[in-house]
Protein backbone atom coordinates (compact mmCIF):
# COMPACT_ATOMS: atom_id res chain seq x y z
CA UNK A 1 0.00 0.00 0.00
CA UNK A 2 1.15 3.57 -0.72
CA UNK A 3 0.30 7.02 0.71
CA UNK A 4 -0.41 9.55 -1.56
CA UNK A 5 -2.20 13.05 0.09
CA UNK A 6 -2.98 14.74 -2.84
CA UNK A 7 -6.28 13.93 -4.68
CA UNK A 8 -6.65 14.34 -8.81
CA UNK A 9 -7.97 18.31 -8.53
CA UNK A 10 -4.79 18.89 -6.14
CA UNK A 11 -2.67 17.76 -8.56
CA UNK A 12 -4.96 19.77 -11.55
CA UNK A 13 -4.30 23.17 -9.21
CA UNK A 14 -0.95 22.58 -9.46
CA UNK A 15 -0.95 21.52 -13.21
CA UNK A 16 -2.45 24.98 -14.12
CA UNK A 17 -0.65 27.36 -11.40
CA UNK A 18 2.84 25.91 -13.39
CA UNK A 19 1.38 26.31 -16.94
CA UNK A 20 0.85 23.01 -17.71
CA UNK A 21 -1.66 20.82 -19.01
CA UNK A 22 -0.57 17.02 -17.72
CA UNK A 23 1.83 15.66 -15.78
CA UNK A 24 3.51 14.03 -18.84
CA UNK A 25 4.44 17.64 -20.21
CA UNK A 26 5.83 18.30 -16.27
CA UNK A 27 8.04 15.84 -17.08
CA UNK A 28 9.18 16.93 -20.55
CA UNK A 29 12.70 17.61 -20.15
CA UNK A 30 13.51 14.20 -19.14
CA UNK A 31 14.03 11.90 -21.93
CA UNK A 32 11.27 9.19 -22.60
CA UNK A 33 13.61 6.40 -22.26
CA UNK A 34 14.53 7.50 -19.03
CA UNK A 35 11.12 8.72 -17.53
CA UNK A 36 9.63 5.60 -16.32
CA UNK A 37 12.45 2.88 -15.91
CA UNK A 38 11.92 -0.91 -15.01
CA UNK A 39 12.53 -1.08 -11.31
CA UNK A 40 13.35 -4.90 -10.30
CA UNK A 41 11.24 -4.85 -6.67
CA UNK A 42 10.17 -8.21 -5.28
CA UNK A 43 6.77 -8.47 -3.84
CA UNK A 44 6.13 -7.21 -0.75
CA UNK A 45 6.89 -9.16 2.92
CA UNK A 46 4.32 -9.16 5.83
CA UNK A 47 5.55 -7.23 9.08
CA UNK A 48 5.78 -10.91 10.51
CA UNK A 49 8.13 -12.17 7.66
CA UNK A 50 10.09 -8.79 7.45
CA UNK A 51 10.45 -9.20 11.30
CA UNK A 52 11.95 -12.85 10.74
CA UNK A 53 14.37 -11.45 8.25
CA UNK A 54 15.75 -8.49 9.63
CA UNK A 55 16.11 -10.66 13.09
CA UNK A 56 17.79 -12.95 10.83
CA UNK A 57 20.19 -10.07 9.13
CA UNK A 58 20.97 -8.88 12.92
CA UNK A 59 21.88 -12.32 14.06
CA UNK A 60 25.05 -12.16 11.97
CA UNK A 61 26.48 -9.40 13.58
CA UNK A 62 28.10 -9.63 17.00
CA UNK A 63 26.86 -7.66 20.02
CA UNK A 64 29.64 -6.50 22.59
CA UNK A 65 27.53 -8.46 25.43
CA UNK A 66 28.50 -11.93 23.55
CA UNK A 67 32.21 -12.05 24.25
CA UNK A 68 34.94 -10.30 26.00
CA UNK A 69 35.10 -6.80 24.81
CA UNK A 70 38.31 -4.48 24.98
CA UNK A 71 37.80 -2.14 22.32
CA UNK A 72 38.18 1.75 22.71
CA UNK A 73 40.04 4.23 20.96
CA UNK A 74 37.10 6.66 21.06
CA UNK A 75 34.14 4.90 21.82
CA UNK A 76 33.43 2.78 24.37
CA UNK A 77 31.58 0.74 26.10
CA UNK A 78 29.69 1.72 29.42
CA UNK A 79 26.70 0.82 31.41
CA UNK A 80 23.87 2.80 30.61
CA UNK A 81 21.16 2.92 33.56
CA UNK A 82 17.68 2.19 32.05
CA UNK A 83 15.89 5.53 32.76
CA UNK A 84 18.14 7.02 30.34
CA UNK A 85 16.17 5.56 27.40
CA UNK A 86 12.99 5.22 28.69
CA UNK A 87 12.96 9.41 29.34
CA UNK A 88 14.56 9.37 25.52
CA UNK A 89 11.23 7.60 24.16
CA UNK A 90 8.67 10.25 25.49
CA UNK A 91 7.65 12.12 22.72
CA UNK A 92 7.60 15.40 23.85
CA UNK A 93 11.51 15.00 23.45
CA UNK A 94 12.09 12.27 20.72
CA UNK A 95 10.25 14.50 18.31
CA UNK A 96 11.34 17.64 19.39
CA UNK A 97 13.29 20.23 16.85
CA UNK A 98 15.35 23.29 18.25
CA UNK A 99 13.50 24.94 20.71
CA UNK A 100 13.06 28.68 18.91
CA UNK A 101 9.86 29.43 21.18
CA UNK A 102 10.48 29.28 24.81
CA UNK A 103 7.07 29.32 25.38
CA UNK A 104 6.35 25.98 24.14
CA UNK A 105 10.02 24.09 24.50
CA UNK A 106 10.14 24.86 28.99
CA UNK A 107 10.77 20.67 29.09
CA UNK A 108 13.91 21.04 26.28
CA UNK A 109 14.94 23.83 26.94
CA UNK A 110 15.26 23.00 31.08
CA UNK A 111 16.98 19.49 30.03
CA UNK A 112 19.82 21.28 28.39
CA UNK A 113 20.26 23.75 31.12
CA UNK A 114 20.97 21.01 33.30
CA UNK A 115 22.78 19.36 31.11
CA UNK A 116 24.83 22.35 30.66
CA UNK A 117 25.10 22.80 34.29
CA UNK A 118 26.49 19.37 35.20
CA UNK A 119 29.11 19.68 32.59
CA UNK A 120 30.32 23.35 33.63
CA UNK A 121 30.78 21.35 37.09
CA UNK A 122 33.05 18.28 35.76
CA UNK A 123 35.14 20.68 33.39
CA UNK A 124 35.29 23.42 35.95
CA UNK A 125 34.07 25.78 33.48
CA UNK A 126 32.27 29.03 33.72
CA UNK A 127 29.93 28.13 30.64
CA UNK A 128 29.02 25.23 28.53
CA UNK A 129 26.60 25.26 25.40
CA UNK A 130 24.19 22.65 24.14
CA UNK A 131 25.90 21.18 21.94
CA UNK A 132 28.16 19.98 19.04
CA UNK A 133 28.14 16.68 16.64
CA UNK A 134 30.81 14.99 18.38
CA UNK A 135 34.53 15.37 20.44
CA UNK A 136 36.16 15.72 16.68
CA UNK A 137 33.47 19.09 15.83
CA UNK A 138 34.54 20.32 18.92
CA UNK A 139 38.03 20.29 19.35
CA UNK A 140 37.98 21.70 15.36
CA UNK A 141 35.25 24.58 16.65
CA UNK A 142 37.42 25.29 19.49
CA UNK A 143 40.56 26.19 17.46
CA UNK A 144 38.32 28.27 15.03
CA UNK A 145 37.38 29.99 18.21
CA UNK A 146 41.12 30.72 19.31
CA UNK A 147 42.08 31.82 16.20
CA UNK A 148 39.08 34.22 16.26
CA UNK A 149 40.55 35.20 19.47
CA UNK A 150 43.77 35.62 18.71
CA UNK A 151 43.83 37.61 15.45
CA UNK A 152 47.36 37.69 13.19
CA UNK A 153 48.36 34.33 14.89
CA UNK A 154 47.52 31.36 12.57
CA UNK A 155 48.97 27.99 14.39
CA UNK A 156 47.47 25.84 16.13
CA UNK A 157 49.69 23.81 18.56
CA UNK A 158 48.61 20.12 18.97
CA UNK A 159 50.10 18.11 21.85
CA UNK A 160 51.45 14.28 21.11
CA UNK A 161 48.92 13.24 22.53
CA UNK A 162 45.49 13.90 20.23
CA UNK A 163 43.49 11.00 18.45
CA UNK A 164 44.46 10.91 14.59
CA UNK A 165 40.99 11.01 13.65
CA UNK A 166 40.59 14.31 15.47
CA UNK A 167 43.66 15.32 13.72
CA UNK A 168 42.00 14.84 10.45
CA UNK A 169 38.96 16.70 11.21
CA UNK A 170 40.85 19.61 12.37
CA UNK A 171 42.91 19.49 8.62
CA UNK A 172 39.36 19.60 7.22
CA UNK A 173 37.43 22.59 9.38
CA UNK A 174 40.88 24.43 8.44
CA UNK A 175 41.54 23.77 5.06
CA UNK A 176 39.32 26.93 4.42
CA UNK A 177 41.02 29.65 6.25
CA UNK A 178 44.80 30.70 6.39
CA UNK A 179 46.00 28.38 9.35
CA UNK A 180 47.85 25.10 10.09
CA UNK A 181 48.45 22.68 12.12
CA UNK A 182 51.79 22.35 14.26
CA UNK A 183 52.74 19.46 17.06
CA UNK A 184 54.93 20.44 19.78
CA UNK A 185 54.69 22.98 22.60
CA UNK A 186 53.14 26.28 21.88
CA UNK A 187 55.37 29.02 19.49
CA UNK A 188 54.86 32.79 19.88
CA UNK A 189 52.55 32.55 16.66
CA UNK A 190 50.37 29.94 18.33
CA UNK A 191 46.97 31.05 18.37
CA UNK A 192 46.15 27.35 20.88
CA UNK A 193 47.71 24.85 22.50
CA UNK A 194 45.39 22.13 22.24
CA UNK A 195 46.10 19.03 24.62
CA UNK A 196 43.92 15.87 25.59
CA UNK A 197 43.25 14.34 29.41
CA UNK A 198 43.53 11.51 29.20
CA UNK A 199 45.52 11.36 25.66
CA UNK A 200 44.37 9.05 22.90
CA UNK A 201 46.32 6.31 24.19
CA UNK A 202 45.28 7.23 28.21
CA UNK A 203 47.99 8.80 29.36
CA UNK A 204 47.48 11.78 32.43
CA UNK A 205 49.26 14.68 31.77
CA UNK A 206 50.16 17.58 34.00
CA UNK A 207 47.30 20.19 32.87
CA UNK A 208 49.05 23.02 35.16
CA UNK A 209 52.43 22.64 33.67
CA UNK A 210 51.10 23.01 30.16
CA UNK A 211 48.49 25.37 30.91
CA UNK A 212 52.16 27.61 32.18
CA UNK A 213 53.70 26.86 29.12
CA UNK A 214 50.36 28.09 26.78
CA UNK A 215 49.79 31.15 28.41
CA UNK A 216 53.50 32.23 28.56
CA UNK A 217 53.84 32.15 24.64
CA UNK A 218 50.53 34.15 24.41
CA UNK A 219 47.94 31.29 22.95
CA UNK A 220 44.99 29.85 24.77
CA UNK A 221 45.07 26.73 26.57
CA UNK A 222 42.61 24.01 25.29
CA UNK A 223 41.90 20.93 26.73
CA UNK A 224 40.16 17.62 25.05
CA UNK A 225 39.17 16.21 28.33
CA UNK A 226 36.82 12.95 29.19
CA UNK A 227 34.05 14.03 31.53
CA UNK A 228 34.01 10.77 33.57
CA UNK A 229 37.74 11.41 33.92
CA UNK A 230 36.94 15.02 35.17
CA UNK A 231 35.17 13.55 38.44
CA UNK A 232 38.63 11.75 39.44
CA UNK A 233 40.90 14.09 38.38
CA UNK A 234 41.41 17.71 38.86
CA UNK A 235 39.67 19.85 36.60
CA UNK A 236 40.94 21.27 32.80
CA UNK A 237 39.18 24.68 34.56
CA UNK A 238 41.05 24.66 38.05
CA UNK A 239 44.30 23.63 35.72
CA UNK A 240 43.78 26.91 33.55
CA UNK A 241 42.17 25.87 30.35
CA UNK A 242 40.63 28.64 28.14
CA UNK A 243 38.41 26.15 26.46
CA UNK A 244 37.32 22.49 27.40
CA UNK A 245 36.12 20.38 24.56
CA UNK A 246 35.47 16.72 25.11
CA UNK A 247 33.62 13.89 24.15
CA UNK A 248 30.18 12.90 25.85
CA UNK A 249 29.94 9.45 24.38
CA UNK A 250 30.38 8.19 27.90
CA UNK A 251 27.74 9.57 29.08
CA UNK A 252 24.94 7.33 28.75
CA UNK A 253 25.13 7.01 24.93
CA UNK A 254 25.40 3.42 23.11
CA UNK A 255 28.22 2.68 21.20
CA UNK A 256 25.85 2.46 17.47
CA UNK A 257 28.18 1.64 15.56
CA UNK A 258 30.40 4.69 15.96
CA UNK A 259 27.64 7.37 16.26
CA UNK A 260 26.07 9.23 16.54
CA UNK A 261 27.88 11.15 19.62
CA UNK A 262 27.96 13.98 21.26
CA UNK A 263 30.34 16.70 21.03
CA UNK A 264 30.72 19.12 24.71
CA UNK A 265 32.27 22.58 24.67
CA UNK A 266 33.19 24.89 27.79
CA UNK A 267 35.03 28.20 28.03
CA UNK A 268 35.18 31.30 30.87
CA UNK A 269 33.11 34.11 31.10
CA UNK A 270 35.57 36.20 29.36
CA UNK A 271 35.35 34.37 26.39
CA UNK A 272 31.76 33.49 26.06
CA UNK A 273 30.63 35.95 23.23
CA UNK A 274 33.22 34.18 20.81
CA UNK A 275 31.73 30.57 21.43
CA UNK A 276 30.32 28.71 18.88
CA UNK A 277 27.06 27.26 19.48
CA UNK A 278 24.21 28.69 21.60
CA UNK A 279 23.99 28.80 25.38
CA UNK A 280 20.52 27.86 27.40
CA UNK A 281 20.05 30.06 29.86
CA UNK A 282 17.61 31.32 33.03
CA UNK A 283 14.85 33.90 33.15
CA UNK A 284 12.06 35.40 34.54
CA UNK A 285 8.78 36.36 32.64
CA UNK A 286 6.68 39.29 33.16
CA UNK A 287 4.53 37.51 35.90
CA UNK A 288 8.23 36.49 37.79
CA UNK A 289 8.53 32.67 36.74
CA UNK A 290 11.54 31.30 36.28
CA UNK A 291 11.85 30.24 32.99
CA UNK A 292 15.15 29.11 30.32
CA UNK A 293 15.31 30.75 26.74
CA UNK A 294 17.78 30.28 24.07
CA UNK A 295 20.58 33.20 25.67
CA UNK A 296 22.95 32.99 23.12
CA UNK A 297 21.83 31.96 19.45
CA UNK A 298 22.73 34.52 17.06
CA UNK A 299 20.59 35.05 14.03
CA UNK A 300 23.61 35.26 11.84
CA UNK A 301 24.15 31.20 12.76
CA UNK A 302 20.94 30.33 11.17
CA UNK A 303 20.64 32.78 8.36
CA UNK A 304 23.76 35.34 7.46
CA UNK A 305 25.84 32.33 7.43
CA UNK A 306 29.05 34.21 6.38
CA UNK A 307 28.75 36.43 9.24
CA UNK A 308 28.55 33.52 12.54
CA UNK A 309 30.93 32.45 14.55
CA UNK A 310 30.10 29.07 13.36
CA UNK A 311 27.82 27.26 11.43
CA UNK A 312 26.46 25.11 14.30
CA UNK A 313 22.54 25.12 14.10
CA UNK A 314 20.89 21.54 14.44
CA UNK A 315 22.80 19.60 16.95
CA UNK A 316 22.84 16.29 18.98
CA UNK A 317 20.17 17.91 21.51
CA UNK A 318 18.53 14.48 22.07
CA UNK A 319 22.24 13.11 23.03
CA UNK A 320 22.86 16.12 25.66
CA UNK A 321 19.48 15.35 27.25
CA UNK A 322 20.87 11.02 27.52
CA UNK A 323 23.88 12.66 29.05
CA UNK A 324 21.99 14.71 31.84
CA UNK A 325 19.51 12.07 32.60
CA UNK A 326 22.80 9.96 32.63
CA UNK A 327 24.46 12.38 34.79
CA UNK A 328 21.59 12.81 37.19
CA UNK A 329 20.36 8.97 37.64
CA UNK A 330 24.50 8.31 38.81
CA UNK A 331 25.10 12.24 41.19
CA UNK A 332 28.35 13.10 41.85
CA UNK A 333 28.83 10.47 43.73
CA UNK A 334 27.69 7.40 41.08
CA UNK A 335 30.17 9.07 38.31
CA UNK A 336 33.09 9.25 41.08
CA UNK A 337 32.94 5.79 41.39
CA UNK A 338 32.35 4.80 38.08
CA UNK A 339 35.77 6.89 37.08
CA UNK A 340 37.37 4.51 40.40
CA UNK A 341 36.38 1.50 38.65
CA UNK A 342 37.84 2.40 35.96
CA UNK A 343 40.83 3.53 36.90
CA UNK A 344 41.15 0.52 39.19
CA UNK A 345 40.62 -2.01 36.79
CA UNK A 346 42.93 -0.47 34.19
CA UNK A 347 45.36 -0.34 36.72
CA UNK A 348 45.07 -4.45 37.61
CA UNK A 349 44.74 -5.09 34.16
CA UNK A 350 48.30 -3.73 32.71
CA UNK A 351 49.58 -5.48 35.82
CA UNK A 352 48.29 -8.97 34.74
CA UNK A 353 49.09 -8.41 30.88
CA UNK A 354 52.78 -7.16 31.12
CA UNK A 355 53.57 -10.04 33.22
CA UNK A 356 52.17 -12.47 30.63
CA UNK A 357 55.01 -13.87 28.16
CA UNK A 358 56.33 -11.64 25.16
CA UNK A 359 54.05 -8.73 26.33
CA UNK A 360 54.88 -5.28 27.96
CA UNK A 361 52.96 -2.38 29.03
CA UNK A 362 54.68 1.17 27.01
CA UNK A 363 52.43 3.15 29.15
CA UNK A 364 54.42 4.65 31.96
CA UNK A 365 52.40 6.66 34.36
CA UNK A 366 49.55 7.17 35.04
CA UNK A 367 46.42 6.14 32.91
CA UNK A 368 42.75 6.27 32.25
CA UNK A 369 40.82 3.55 30.57
CA UNK A 370 43.64 2.55 27.92
CA UNK A 371 47.17 1.55 27.88
CA UNK A 372 49.52 0.39 25.15
CA UNK A 373 50.45 -2.86 25.05
CA UNK A 374 53.37 -4.15 23.26
CA UNK A 375 52.97 -7.89 21.55
CA UNK A 376 55.84 -10.28 20.63
CA UNK A 377 54.10 -10.15 16.82
CA UNK A 378 51.61 -7.74 14.48
CA UNK A 379 48.92 -7.05 17.12
CA UNK A 380 46.72 -7.28 14.29
CA UNK A 381 47.09 -10.93 14.06
CA UNK A 382 46.54 -11.26 17.60
CA UNK A 383 43.35 -9.61 17.69
CA UNK A 384 42.15 -11.12 14.14
CA UNK A 385 42.61 -14.41 16.14
CA UNK A 386 41.12 -13.80 19.32
CA UNK A 387 38.41 -11.62 18.14
CA UNK A 388 36.82 -15.56 16.28
CA UNK A 389 37.29 -17.06 19.61
CA UNK A 390 34.79 -13.71 20.95
CA UNK A 391 37.78 -12.15 22.54
CA UNK A 392 37.99 -8.23 21.70
CA UNK A 393 41.56 -7.49 22.81
CA UNK A 394 41.88 -3.83 21.83
CA UNK A 395 42.65 -1.73 18.83
CA UNK A 396 46.20 -2.62 16.59
CA UNK A 397 47.78 0.83 16.86
CA UNK A 398 49.44 -0.11 13.48
CA UNK A 399 45.96 1.61 11.24
CA UNK A 400 47.25 4.66 12.19
CA UNK A 401 50.43 6.43 10.59
CA UNK A 402 53.28 6.27 13.41
CA UNK A 403 52.62 3.39 15.52
CA UNK A 404 54.55 -0.16 14.88
CA UNK A 405 52.81 -3.26 14.02
CA UNK A 406 52.69 -4.39 17.61
CA UNK A 407 51.16 -1.90 19.90
CA UNK A 408 47.81 -2.90 21.08
CA UNK A 409 45.66 -0.07 22.54
CA UNK A 410 43.49 -1.91 25.51
CA UNK A 411 40.80 -0.49 27.09
CA UNK A 412 39.33 -0.93 30.12
CA UNK A 413 35.88 0.29 31.57
CA UNK A 414 33.76 -0.17 34.57
CA UNK A 415 32.05 -3.18 32.46
CA UNK A 416 35.31 -5.52 32.54
CA UNK A 417 34.93 -7.98 35.62
CA UNK A 418 38.29 -9.39 37.17
CA UNK A 419 37.48 -12.78 35.68
CA UNK A 420 37.19 -10.86 31.99
CA UNK A 421 40.52 -9.52 32.54
CA UNK A 422 41.98 -12.91 33.15
CA UNK A 423 40.77 -14.38 30.79
CA UNK A 424 42.01 -12.08 28.25
CA UNK A 425 45.71 -12.32 29.84
CA UNK A 426 44.90 -16.38 29.64
CA UNK A 427 44.01 -15.74 26.24
CA UNK A 428 47.22 -13.82 25.43
CA UNK A 429 49.27 -16.59 26.39
CA UNK A 430 47.82 -19.11 24.42
CA UNK A 431 48.04 -16.55 21.73
CA UNK A 432 51.91 -15.65 22.41
CA UNK A 433 52.50 -19.06 21.35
Amino acid sequence: MSYNPHTAEDRQKMLETLGLSSVKELFADIPEAYRYPEVNIPEGLSEMEVKNRLSSLAGANQNSEEGLWFLGGGIYRHYIPSVVDAVLSRGEFFTAYTPYQPEVSQGTLQALFEFQTMVAELYGMDVVNASHYDGAASMAEAALMALRCKPGRQTIYLDDNIHPEYKEVMRTYLSGTKAHLKEGLPGEDGACFITAYPGFTGEIKDLKALSGLAHDAGALFIVHADPLACSLLESPGACGADIVTGEGQPLGIPMSYGGPTLGLFATTKKLIRKMPGRVVGQTMDASGRAGCVLTFSAREQHIRREKATSNICSNQGLLALAAAVYMAAMGKQGIKETARLIYDKGAYAASVLDKVPGFQVKTSGPFFREFVLSCPRPARDIAHELELKGIFPGLALDRFEGFPESDLLVCVTEMNSKNDIDSLAAALGEVSK
